[in-house]
C-alpha cells in the first residue's frame, strides 16, 4: 500500500506526465506554416514539422515563429512541472525531466495533429534550459564557439548537442546526466524512424 507521500508522487507525475503532453501536441509549426503559405509541413520538404522544414519550406525569418514556440513547449513542460512539484509540496528533481519528456513524446506524436509530429530537438533544449540550466548555458557557449569557427548552424548545434551532457556530468553528476540521456535517446530514436521511413 502506498503511503501519503508515494501517492503525491504518483498523482504529481501524472498530472505533470498530461499537462507536458498536452503542451507539446500545439503543432506550432504547422499552424505557422498553413498562416504564412497555406501549407501543410508533413507533406512537404522532409515532411519533418518542424523548424528545419520550416526554415527549408518557409524561410528563416517565417520560421522564426516555430523556433520559438517548438521551443517554448519545453520551456512550459518544465516549469509546469515545477509547479505541480511546489503544489504538491514535493522535492522530486525528475519532475522536470518527466514533463520535458512527455512534452517531446507530444511534440512527435501530438494528439491534435493526427499523431504525425517531429523529432523533438527544440522541445528538449527548452525544457533543458530549465532543468539543466548551467549545463545548458555552457552547451550555447560550445555552439556558438563551433558555429564561430565553422560558420554552420549544424555543426555548432551538433557540438552544443554533445557539450550538453558532458558538462551536466560534471556539474550535476551521473543520476541528471542518465536522465537528459533518456531524453536524447528518444531524439534519436525519432531520427531512426524519419530515416526508415523517409520522413518525419
Amino acid at each position: 500500500m502506498l503511503s501519503p507521500m508515494d501517492t503525491d508522487v504518483v498523482v504529481a507525475l501524472s498530472v505533470t506526465i498530461v499537462i507536458g503532453y498536452v503542451i507539446g501536441s500545439v503543432p506550432v509549426a504547422n499552424v505557422v506554416a498553413r498562416r504564412q503559405a497555406s501549407l501543410d509541413l508533413r507533406h512537404v520538404g522532409d515532411r519533418n514539422p518542424g523548424y528545419w522544414n520550416a526554415k527549408e519550406t518557409l524561410g528563416r525569418r517565417a520560421a522564426v515563429p516555430v523556433f520559438v514556440g517548438d521551443s517554448l513547449k519545453g520551456v512550459v513542460a518544465a516549469l509546469a512541472a515545477v509547479g505541480v512539484e511546489a503544489a504538491f509540496d514535493l522535492d522530486v528533481w525528475g519532475l522536470a525531466y518527466a514533463g520535458t519528456g512527455a512534452a517531446m513524446v507530444g511534440h512527435a506524436f501530438p494528439v491534435f495533429a493526427g499523431f504525425h509530429g517531429g523529432r523533438s530537438v527544440l522541445t528538449f533544449a527548452g525544457g533543458a534550459a530549465v532543468y539543466a540550466t548551467l549545463p545548458f548555458a555552457a552547451a550555447i557557449a560550445a555552439l556558438s564557439a563551433a558555429f564561430g569557427v565553422s560558420r554552420s548552424f549544424a555543426v555548432g548545434a551538433r557540438v552544443g548537442f554533445v557539450a550538453f551532457p558532458l558538462v551536466q556530468l560534471v556539474i550535476e553528476g551521473p543520476y541528471r546526466t542518465a536522465a537528459t540521456g533518456v531524453l536524447m535517446t528518444f531524439i534519436g530514436i525519432r531520427f531512426a524512424m524519419a530515416a526508415r521511413a523517409g520522413g518525419p
